[in-house]
């Protein structure tokens, strides 16, 4: 209720009520303007407050008239019967009052008012509202800055996400200045409004969103994707995207283009659907391939703005208490999106902005369907926060099981040798209860040590040591003969081989393996000990992470010639099919099961070719009756 409605009703309140003395004096001095705020709310809950909350509001009233008056007695007159009118209230009022100071159940109502105050937790000498914990039925706007009190107890603070480091722009001006950003900006807004030119003319009213910040060349939101609730249990809410009619027509279009390969039928769609995010999905794509990187992030970002424009009101991921499941097939463009997003923000040095999206993602599901786990170790050394690492490793879903992975092992000793360097500038006494970064860094070597030979050719190191360290039978391998290990470890190469360029670093992971070799020399029984631990932790015969993508974690961006991307289309989920490497021939298989006529009216378009597939084909059978 807006204070202007609560005037309004405690108007028309007082108006029904028989006006009482008219003639007592007008000299008695209005009672101090400072009376005590209470939530407007309360007046639909018990009558005898709404009486009470109504004398008082009437009194600020009373004392805000007179105080206007004051000020603009000077110029403007004010007619006397708002005078009057005022004079009525305030009597009315303040005898009001006298009658129920006199009367035994004041003190009742007071202990009534203070009771209803504890229960809701709401303290009466102040103007906020304090609840013990969020109500998931109600929407709170201001809660989405994820470090209000509320976060806290939603979430457990490893995972807690600070809005403000979302935003790239607020990364780049720590790191390069406000002046060199602002200089970029004015010349990028520069280049998109030449892009706009032809279209309509004027700034769009864009929503505010976290996760993006919307250019003005962007079109408005359609309203195309909603979101609803799904459930409700222990305090989770389970939500996921809906599609509105406008939208699913712009999915048959865009399934018809895709069967044909048509990707002018993909940017057609965009014209009339600009918020459609397969399209956006396979553009950004497109413009990957092609090199046009920052084209690329701008359909990811607007396909984002898309995403989170649907968002229901009770949808509030930062906070901890929604999710939204990976396997609801109409939710997974959100995950790959955001997956995506975090890759640009990467190669944009923005690594705590990416630490952070990955936050986000292992709140929208714990059973983390993008490996966000083996990357973000990663983005929290390249953005210092070194601390954060140590207590995510410890409390990320109650165990301590994390360090068993490859990436963890060795980013936990790389960690630690960062704290114990600036404990060290600072003189500060050092935890004796932590083990050391030598002790990790050994204790990772013993455990992941065909991970040492891949970082020798990737990094690459070139070191005459290393030579070798690598001939020993030890470290001779690299391969484990378990294939989840295998794929996690060319996972933590390919993603963090950076780290390992630094000479400071280099050294550290030689005089580890070399203590390493020198501790199996006098004892192997470590080395059968640690292979039975790690046999122990990755005891599957297959591999269990078959469906994360190497490429994917990688800095190096892939590309394809310019005579494939005429027929480039690429799967929702982001994924290029693999008959994209072969355009020519990838209609070939599926002849002798279709209608004549219908392969004669494809083979007509431009972008589909039959011959070299056919010619190759009869050219064999000819070989095989010869």
């Amino acid at each position: 209720m807006s204070v202007r409605l609560m005037k309004k009703i405690l108007k028309e309140q007082a108006e029904l009520q028989h006006s009482e003395d008219e003639d007592e004096s007008e000299s008695e001095s209005p009672p101090p303007s400072s009376a005590t705020f209470r939530n407007p709310f309360d007046l639909l809950d018990d009558e005898d407050d709404g009486v009470d909350q109504e004398d008082k509001a009437d009194i600020n009233d009373r004392s805000s008239i007179e105080k206007s008056d004051e000020k603009q007695s000077s110029t403007t007159k004010t007619t006397p019967e708002a005078f009057v009118l005022s004079d009525r209230k305030f009597k009315k009022k303040k005898k009001k009052n006298n009658k129920e100071k006199s009367q035994p159940g004041a003190k009742d109502n007071e202990n009534s008012w203070n009771e209803s105050l504890e229960q809701l937790s709401i303290k009466d000498d102040s103007s906020h509202l304090e609840h013990v914990a969020p109500d998931p039925g109600k929407y709170n706007p201001t809660n989405l800055n994820g470090r209000g009190k509320v976060v806290k107890q939603c979430i457990s603070s490893v995972l807690q996400v600070d809005p403000k480091f979302l935003n790239a722009e607020n990364e780049l001006r720590r790191i390069f200045g406000s002046k060199v950003v602002n200089s970029f900006e004015k010349g990028h807004q520069t280049g998109s409004s030449r892009q706009s030119r032809g279209g309509r003319r004027g700034s769009q009213n864009h929503r505010k969103t976290v996760l993006v910040c919307p250019l003005e060349h962007w079109p408005r939101w359609d309203g195309s994707l909603s979101m609803e609730l799904v459930e409700t249990r222990d305090g989770i809410s389970d939500f996921r995207y809906v599609h509105t009619s406008s939208y699913s027509q712009a999915r048959k279009a865009f399934e018809s283009a895709k069967a044909i390969h048509d990707f002018n039928g993909i940017v057609n769609i965009l014209l009339h659907h600009p918020y459609h995010v397969d399209s956006l999905i396979t553009l950004a794509e497109y413009y990957k391939f092609s090199g046009e990187q920052q084209m690329s992030a701008d359909c990811t970002a607007r396909c984002l703005y898309a995403l989170e424009c649907a968002w229901h009101p009770m949808f509030t991921p930062l906070m901890g208490n929604c999710q939204l499941k990976f396997s609801c097939e109409i939710n997974k463009p959100l995950f790959s999106v955001l997956f995506a997003h975090v890759k640009n923000m990467d190669r944009r040095g923005c690594h705590r902005s990416a630490l952070e999206l990955c936050k986000l993602l292992l709140l929208l599901d714990s059973d983390d369907p993008m490996g966000v786990l083996f990357c973000i170790d990663y983005y929290s050394l390249r953005a210092e926060e070194y601390t954060w690492l140590e207590q995510f490793s410890e409390q990320y879903k109650s165990d301590n099981s994390v360090w068993l992975f490859p990436n963890f092992s060795y980013s936990l000793s790389v960690c630690r040798y960062y704290v114990e360097n600036e404990e060290h500038a600072k003189n500060m006494k050092v935890d004796d209860l932590k083990a050391s970064s030598t002790d990790l860094m050994k204790q990772a070597l013993m455990l992941h040590p065909s991970v040492l030979k891949k970082l020798v050719s990737k990094v690459p190191l070139k070191d005459k040591a290393w030579t070798s360290i690598i001939k020993h039978r030890f470290f001779s391998s690299d391969q484990t003969g378990t294939p989840s290990l295998d794929h996690l470890i060319n996972i933590y190469v390919e993603r963090s081989y950076l780290v390992w360029r630094l000479p400071d670093l280099q050294k550290f992971l030689r005089d580890a393996a070399l203590s390493v070799i020198e501790t199996l020399q006098n004892d192997g029984t470590d080395a059968r000990d640690w292979k039975c631990v790690r046999k122990e932790a990755f005891s599957s015969e297959k591999n269990e992470y078959s469906h994360l993508l190497v490429s994917d974690f990688s800095d190096s961006v892939p590309t394809l010639p310019p005579d494939n991307l005429q027929n480039f289309m690429v799967d929702p989920r982001g994924e290029v099919p693999n008959d994209a490497e072969q355009p020519a021939n990838h209609r070939v298989q599926d002849l002798s099961d279709r209608n004549a006529i219908a392969v004669l009216l494809e083979s007509m378009l431009p972008w589909i070719n039959y011959g070299s597939g056919h010619d190759q084909h009869d050219h064999d059978e000819q070989a095989n009756e010869g």
